[in-house]
């Protein structure tokens, strides 16, 4: 009788313990501008644990396994999968929450690799990629039938990149593989430019962060659809549009934003929310703008010092602006941890780097 009764009970309290786990998992979710935290469905993406390595055959091995691995650029963070492997990347999708839509760029180790993701290089952008690569630049072209379509979101054009980092091209050439790799953070949220922020997204929905930072641009790369008879950039990056029309003087640039959610887009970063951090965002140019309500906790980065009668928790002023740019993503991290409900961007200059930034800034600001 004793043992019925005892089985009773633990059958009802493990019973209990479901339901009540079930309902706390309803409330894990996004903040502003973010997705729903796939670690609710813990039993179906969680890793054991997600590994701390820094050696880049660890990485490859991985990344040939079919693992995902985030790994330093020199522009952001990248969350990178085997591109020719479906399964790979449905399982980058759901650790990031990203649309389906919203197609992946592809990484390779040198210039000359470009045919493990493209099954045809354009005058276009073989003359970008002789200026401009390894570095910030991303030239889209005509895919291999190689690589999934889901990393292209169904099109038959690919975004392909040399990174300009020594860590990422050492994993590349290891891998032997088209590596597709997004900024390795949850949708929406401002991307990650230390192996520390890609943790406190990815943490347990990735199988290894490569733990090395030194990510010296911070701004994610130029994309350039390269398909057609004139260079379009896509997407503003480190290199501007003044350096692409010295080697194409044709090119001009395409709307940042796709005006119907019907199009397809060529380029990540055109469609959905980005770069959005938990608190708000409030743009300004001059500290004359500003009208600020007192019960808010506020957080400051710009080029210029808060003027002395606006007193700020957080305050970064950055030396030079491609310090901002370097360093604005991490300052939106600080911001909430820092449980900012306000935070006040100078707009960046729209010199060099600055345009590029100060998309970054509007999107943030969910402009």
């Amino acid at each position: 009788m004793l043992v019925a009764v005892f089985f009773a009970a633990t059958l009802c309290g493990t019973l209990l313990w479901v339901l009540l786990r079930g309902f706390g998992s309803s409330f894990r979710g996004s903040a502003r501008g973010g997705t729903p935290d796939p670690r609710a469905n813990w039993n179906q993406l969680a890793v054991p644990t997600t590994q701390r390595i820094t050696s880049p055959q660890a990485a490859a091995e991985i990344l040939r396994s079919g693992g995902l691995v985030a790994f330093p650029t020199e522009t952001v963070f990248g969350l990178g999968a085997d591109a020719t492997n479906p399964a790979a990347v449905e399982r980058l999708f759901e650790a990031k929450g990203r649309p389906g839509d919203n197609p992946l760029i592809v990484h390779v180790p040198t210039v000359q690799h470009w045919s493990l993701a493209a099954s045809e290089l354009t005058p276009s952008a073989k003359a970008l990629l002789a200026a401009f690569a390894p570095g910030p630049l991303t030239v889209v072209l005509p895919k291999r039938p190689e690589v999934s379509p889901r990393v292209t979101a169904g099109l038959t054009t690919v975004g392909v990149r040399v990174p300009h980092h020594p860590v990422a091209a050492e994993i590349l050439r290891l891998a032997g593989a088209p590596i597709a790799a997004p900024s390795a953070n949850r949708s929406g949220r401002p991307s990650g430019t230390t192996w520390r922020a890609v943790l406190e997204d990815l943490d347990g929905l990735v199988d290894a962060v490569y733990c090395e930072d030194g990510v010296p641009i911070g701004i994610e790369s130029t994309v350039v659809d390269c398909c057609g008879p004139v260079p379009i950039v896509l997407r503003l990056g480190a290199i501007t549009i003044e350096q692409i029309r010295t080697i194409e003087p044709e090119a001009h640039v395409q709307a940042t934003f796709a005006a119907r959610g019907d199009v397809p887009v060529a380029s990540p970063g055109l469609r959905h929310p980005h770069y959005q951090p938990r608190a708000s965002v409030r743009l300004f140019t001059t500290a004359a703008e500003l009208a600020l309500p007192t019960d808010e906790r506020l957080a400051y980065c710009g080029l210029e010092p808060l003027p002395g009668r606006i007193d700020a928790a957080l305050e970064k002023v950055f030396p030079s602006l491609e310090a901002y740019a370097a360093g604005f993503y991490e300052f939106l991290r600080e911001a909430d941890r820092q449980a900012a409900t306000l935070i006040l961007v100078q707009r960046a200059p729209s010199e060099g780097i600055g345009a590029a930034l100060q998309d970054r800034q509007r999107r943030a600001a969910g402009k």
